[in-house]
């Protein structure tokens, strides 16, 4: 006679999940989502400060470096919903650079000019003045030019602001990223050849990524404005074409090993310009969109440390300084002789003080290069960053109130 089989089953049973549960992308997902909602919801309760640093400041405390509620691994799975967020980010921004207007424009194209050069030389020239090694200088003053668009976006749509120092920033804004990847594009032979590289890599690396990464652009956008002929000019279907444009975009830069953050600034300006009889439609991501803003910089958040603002110091103060002087300088001289009263010239300035999604792009991309190639450049960078996303969004709020373009009224809310 058999034995009886046990009441309970040394092994769990299979339809059980295995224990502790796996954390995927989506729990991932949601749980940033709620963590930054929060912590926006707190800032709005200040009345003083803007929700974006609520999702920073939620992100940080939540993150490795402070609660580690977020772990690392946990922060890397979010990267998806981070690099669409970023491809809404740029479509958007590159959607507002009107070609022929800024042609006809020059004080604005000459301002931004103007802004990048000088940045470029002036933060180039402080880091090494502090024994900075001439390439990694270059690199990081290449970095500095860029400013947030994401930032001052949403900036601008919690507080409702509008006029000329708004539209003007936005272009710079996009103008000035632009300018930072090709001076960092122009940078990358000299770093291949410090680090022994190849002479065709080291020539042909930086024409791939600016040459594959247009070519990209300009197919996606072809294809994107045909389309845009075929299902007419209704917004569900026009917000489908252009949510489905910009996924694809960042999934075949990745795919094809381009710059995502070229790809999709040029997309956005191929798709505003190219588009001769006005197939596409101007649409408003709205709360689809800012779930993914969320998202990102509450991920943001979380990527801060503070070992690296300690540990980079006085390099990344000095590189805030010197990048906050160089644009701020230089827009506020340019837009006084361009007509600007001293304030909307003072407040234009300011708005260009956030630096995030772009820098930590270009940042990013040096890494992957070559891997641990200085921890300085890292350190001082990602410091930089830090200190730029937490004043960056008041920086930004308060020279669009120096300006005149936040209304008395205007309610803290998106």
């Amino acid at each position: 006679m058999g034995s009886a089989a046990p009441l309970f089953p040394t092994m769990p049973p299979e339809f059980l999940p295995p224990w502790p549960p796996q954390i995927n992308t989506l729990v991932v997902f949601g749980l940033v989502l709620w963590a930054g909602l929060v912590g926006g919801e707190i800032a709005h309760r200040s009345r003083y400060i803007p929700r974006i640093t609520g999702y920073i400041a939620i992100g940080f405390l939540l993150g490795p470096s402070v609660l580690d509620v977020f772990t690392r691994p946990m922060v890397a799975g979010a990267g998806i919903f981070v690099d669409t967020a970023l491809g809404l980010i740029l479509f958007q921004i590159g959607r507002r650079l009107h070609v022929p207007s800024l042609r006809n424009d020059r004080a604005v194209l000459l301002t931004a000019l103007a802004e990048c050069s000088i940045s470029f030389a002036v933060v180039y020239l402080v880091l090494t003045a502090f024994s900075f090694p001439p390439v990694h200088a270059a690199i990081a003053a290449a970095i500095g030019i860029s400013s947030s668009p994401a930032v001052v976006l949403l900036v601008m749509r919690e507080f409702d602001a509008q006029g000329p120092v708004s539209d003007r920033a936005l272009t710079l804004i996009a103008v000035n990223n632009i300018l930072a990847f090709f001076f960092f594009i122009a940078v990358l032979p000299w770093l291949h050849q410090t680090q022994e590289a190849d002479w065709l890599t080291a020539t042909l690396h930086p024409l791939y990524q600016v040459a594959g990464s247009l070519l990209l652009a300009y197919v996606l956008a072809h294809l994107t404005i045909r389309l845009g002929h075929l299902i007419g000019r209704r917004d569900s279907a026009q917000f489908a074409l252009l949510v489905g444009v910009i996924v694809l975009a960042v999934g075949t830069a990745q795919a094809f090993n381009v710059s995502l953050l070229l790809t999709l600034l040029a997309l956005g300006i191929m798709c505003r310009n190219l588009d001769r009889r006005e197939a596409l439609m101007e649409v408003e991501f709205g709360h689809g969109g800012d779930i993914f803003f969320v998202v990102l910089f509450v991920v943001a958040g979380a990527n801060l440390h503070l070992g690296e603002l300690a540990g980079a110091g006085l390099l990344a103060v000095a590189f805030v300084l010197a990048r906050f002087a160089a644009k701020a300088g230089t827009v506020f001289v340019a837009g006084r002789l361009s007509g600007l009263s001293v304030a909307q010239a003072g407040g234009l300035g300011l708005t260009l003080t956030p630096m995030a999604a772009m820098a930590i792009g270009l940042l990013k991309t040096t890494e992957e290069l070559y891997p641990g190639i200085t921890p300085s450049l890292s350190a001082t960078v990602l410091a930089a960053i830090a200190i730029l996303e937490t004043v960056g969004p008041l920086a930004a709020l308060w020279g669009l109130r120096l300006a005149g373009e936040v209304r008395p009224d205007a309610r803290l809310d998106h």
